[in-house]
């Protein structure tokens, strides 16, 4: 359903170009409406409803809050015209359950543009209700008396004129009144005009109704009417009035009888939240109107089931709301759940977005802005009705210029979204979100400090508003909408208040030194908190050229403990040395490169942790880590002596990552067959070297499994007991392979035991050494088992990890030996000798060639095994022999 766009017809001459203001679908909204009202008309029509009970709790309100430019307006006054007629209801709404001629939908504007008073909303809500065809006697008098000492001298029909409420409603409201008037008066049997008499004939009707006259039988039933006449007829008086109007909706017979739905639209711009003079009478009316349906727009939930609210408010509190209670679970996009009566308005979903654009403009029913435009708009409005539409009209824009639009264009921040935004916050209110813009995510003592503010309250009343999202399972619960936050951050700010550079800048000092005070005082979950921090805290540096200062300590204990969560921000384009300017741009490349290694070939590490060690930014302490990490993602690429250099400069360095250097050079030895050298180097490691583990990796070539798992599960032990669970995955994996040649049945429980310290981790090479464990515990079987192996190489591959590649093939090979197949078993034992070519893992060959009793080729150079080759050969032959008698004994 579409209307003309006046402000886009009127923005070109093309003529041939059609202009609409395009609805986009809302049907979760109109399923909520239509469910909240079925469930009122229900309420209402059951025996125990009373019109006039004034402490039940209410529940005839619905609310949809929102940011500016989501379409609050436009859905108000779609559910008006849906509930008017309905054959303006869009197609995709569903089909009522109520009979269309008894809901009475009005709409009231409080936009501050619109210059709404309290009167005007009593007014309309009567002069609505016109449409009976017959007065309310009860309001009416009231109202009556009302106006005579409130606009003495003005008629009511010029009122409502100039208020455009008699072309809206027409002129019956003046007739009704003074019908109601006469029909009073002649049951009271008094003389004269009545108009001259309104005085008299309330006081005469007060008099007859204490003393419970037969003749005003009709109104003896109001029981507050009394007591509102002798009131003193001023503003606050006609704010108790729609009582009357809720007694007199309760009188009508089945044939007359109504319900009003009132739509107060823009709910924000009704006043100041420190004082809410009209937000109590606007509330007062809703309380005492409870057999009318209320639907209220605007940015901000609605407040009234605070506690704190009490004595600002007439009726505050869960209990007097409960369906406007505010829960600590996060806002639902869809509808909403039985009871619940505030409801986020959410975003466009992508597809809404671009239907909302092709449908804007148009020539000749084709779209005029195309689909790759659509698209760049559609990403950069994060579902934004708002930013939408002014991307329509820059698009008229720059069409009036003549030169082809392309969708970089479109690519574009526009300051009146800060305006907007901005619009209804108080001072102190916008510094806070200017502060918090520089954060992912905060809580409210990380939004205090980054302002330098000492009071919360600021604080406390922004994460109110709608633009700021919650979801209280995370680290931090508020976080603002992805395009406000761009746009704070990005546009060029034209408000009076805006932010010089050096604003900027010292915010972000505030902002970087209160996460580091809340990694150090623990106030999170550990690592958690530790990754949070740092995420937050690299992107503000880098951002803002600041000194590392806490980051250096939070870098070391994020590699400590080998988990490599991914860590934002992404590194700037380029990875050469250029690019990087300042040591928090280092210190971003160096941690992005160590987690995303776990995702992408070594080759990659080693350029982009190559081009930080050339650009010499970091302290001595952090760049012996790029070197220390170069040197390992050499090795897994098979560059030994690069590896080598790199490990021994870490060394002789002296620094804290020597013990894992030393290690590093203890896996150098392994792997060219010094198992000597390799066991001599694990003597000297430490708990920092990993002492067991390098044992173990040693005795597992060596084909002595029980010793190599015991050995890993030594190391998966004492890492548990340093909290390091990234190195108690890495044993356990490998304490699953070893076992996995010599008990399958063991090392299930193995197995599974890895997987779980894997979940909590992202290391690649640990969790393939955990899948090759994996075919080794099924080898010899038939089934799938080649196409597993298969499948597996493809991601190695992907990884460029030479070193597990090569363990992979010996797991072939074993699983073609236990099977006895020769010919397969001869092109895994030449895989093997292509890929350890360079002569690292060269012994996987003889391990081969023992595993299925082959001699070795006449010119073998053999490695330096821990005893003979013969007790070698033997223990890996055993292996084979083994399985081979355990799958006969299982089949």
């Amino acid at each position: 359903m579409t209307g003309r766009d006046l402000r886009a017809l009127f923005s070109t001459n093309d003529r041939s170009v059609q202009a609409a203001e395009a609805f986009t679908n809302r049907a979760s909204q109109w399923e909520t409406v239509a469910a909240a009202l079925t469930e009122h008309l229900q309420h209402i029509a059951s025996p125990g409803f009373d019109a006039e009970d004034l402490e039940a709790p209410r529940n005839h309100i619905l609310v949809f809050h929102g940011v500016g430019g989501i379409g609050k307006t436009t859905l108000s006054r779609m559910l008006e015209a849906a509930l008017t007629d309905a054959g303006r209801r869009p197609s995709q709404w569903g089909e009522p359950g109520w009979p269309a001629d008894r809901i009475l939908p009005v709409r009231i504007d409080l936009a501050r543009s619109a210059g709404t008073d309290f009167e005007q909303i009593v007014l309309t809500i009567r002069a609505a209700l016109t449409r009976i065809g017959r007065p309310l006697p009860a309001f009416d008098l009231a109202l009556r008396r009302y106006w005579e000492a409130n606009h003495p001298g003005e008629p009511l029909e010029e009122y409502l004129r100039r208020a455009g409420l008699g072309s809206r409603f027409g002129q019956a409201l003046p007739q009704q009144m003074q019908s109601a008037l006469a029909d009073v008066a002649q049951a009271l049997l008094l003389p004269g005009t009545i108009g001259s008499a309104v005085g008299a004939l309330t006081g005469a009707l007060v008099g007859a109704l204490r003393e419970r006259r037969q003749t005003v039988r009709s109104l003896a039933g109001c029981d507050r009417l009394a007591d509102l006449l002798e009131a003193e007829p001023d503003l606050d008086a006609l704010s108790f009035y729609p009582h009357l109007l809720a007694w007199e909706l309760a009188q009508l017979p089945d044939g007359k009888r109504v319900v009003p739905v009132v739509l107060l639209d823009t709910f924000e711009d009704i006043g100041d939240r420190t004082r809410r003079d009209l937000e109590r009478l606007i509330q007062r009316t809703v309380w005492l109107l409870p057999n009318a349906f209320w639907i209220i727009t605007g940015r901000s939930r609605l407040q009234w089931a605070d506690p704190a609210l009490q004595g600002q408010l007439d009726y505050t509190g869960p209990a007097a709301w409960p369906g406007l209670a505010h829960t600590a679970a996060p806002a639902t996009r869809t509808p909403a759940r039985a009871g619940v009566r505030q409801v986020p308005i959410g975003d466009f979903s992508p597809e809404d977005c671009d239907d909302y654009l092709a449908r804007r403009l148009t020539r000749n029913s084709q779209p005029l802005i195309i689909e790759p435009i659509r698209q760049v708009i559609t990403a950069r409005s994060h579902g934004l009705p708002l930013y939408l539409d002014l991307s329509v009209m820059r698009f008229l824009e720059i069409r009036r210029t003549g030169r082809p639009l392309v969708p970089a264009d479109f690519d574009h921040d526009f300051p009146a979204l800060i305006s907007r935004t901005l619009s209804d916050l108080t001072p102190e209110e916008r510094h806070v979100l200017r502060s918090v813009s520089l954060l992912d995510a905060f809580d409210l003592d990380l939004a205090t400090r980054a302002a330098g503010m000492t009071q919360q309250a600021p604080a406390l009343r922004l994460v109110e508003r709608p633009f700021v999202r919650e979801n209280p399972f995370s680290l931090w619960r508020y976080h603002l909408h992805d395009l406000i936050r761009s746009t704070i951050r990005g546009a060029d700010d034209a408000t009076d208040d805006r932010w010089s550079p050096q604003d900027w800048a010292q915010a972000a000092q505030r902002a970087f030194a209160a996460l580091g005070e809340q990694w150090a005082q623990g106030t999170g979950p550990g690592r958690l908190l530790l990754v949070g921090c740092l995420r937050q805290g690299l992107a503000i540096a880098r951002d803002f050229r600041l000194d590392l200062d806490w980051l250096a300590d939070a870098t070391w204990a994020y590699i400590s403990d080998s988990v490599w969560e991914p860590l934002a921000p992404p590194a700037r384009q380029g990875t050469d040395g250029a690019s990087l300017q300042t040591p928090s741009d280092a210190l971003v490349e160096t941690l992005s490169s160590l987690a995303r290694r776990q995702h992408e070939h070594r080759q990659h590490t080693v350029d982009r942790l190559t081009a930080v060690i050339t650009a010499r930014l970091l302290p001595a302490d952090l760049h012996d880590m790029a070197v220390y990490y170069l040197a390992k993602a050499h090795r897994d690429l098979g560059h030994n002596d690069a590896s080598r250099q790199g490990m021994q400069q870490v060394i002789d360095g002296g620094g804290r990552l020597g013990p894992a250097a030393r290690r590093g050079l203890a896996h150098l030895a392994r792997l060219a067959g010094d198992f000597p050298t390799a066991l001599e180097v694990a003597e000297t490691l430490g708990w920092e070297g990993r002492r067991h583990r390098v044992f173990a990796e040693v005795w597992w070539v060596q084909g002595d499994m029980v010793q190599a798992a015991a050995a890993y599960q030594l190391g998966r032990i004492e890492a548990e007991q340093h909290s390091v669970a990234g190195e108690a995955a890495t044993a356990q994996a490998m304490r699953a392979l070893a076992l996995a040649f010599t008990n399958p049945d063991q090392a299930d429980n193995e197995l599974q035991l890895a997987e779980q310290l894997l979940a909590g981790v992202n290391i690649r090479a640990s969790r393939i050494n955990a899948q090759i464990a994996a075919l080794v515990r099924d080898a010899g079987q038939s089934g799938d088992w080649v196409d597993r192996a298969a499948l597996l190489r493809s991601e190695i591959s992907i990884a460029g990890l030479a070193s597990v590649e090569t363990t992979l093939d010996l797991a072939v090979c074993f699983h073609h030996a236990v099977r006895g197949s020769h010919d397969e078993l001869e092109v895994g034992i030449a895989r093997l000798r292509r890929l350890t070519q360079s002569g690292n893992y060269a012994y996987y060959t003889d391990i081969a060639h023992f595993m299925a009793d082959f001699p070795l080729p006449a010119d073998h150079a053999p490695p330096q095994w821990l005893d003979s080759e013969q007790a070698t050969r033997a223990r890996w032959r055993g292996l084979v022999t083994a399985r081979r008698e355990y799958l006969r004994a299982t089949r």
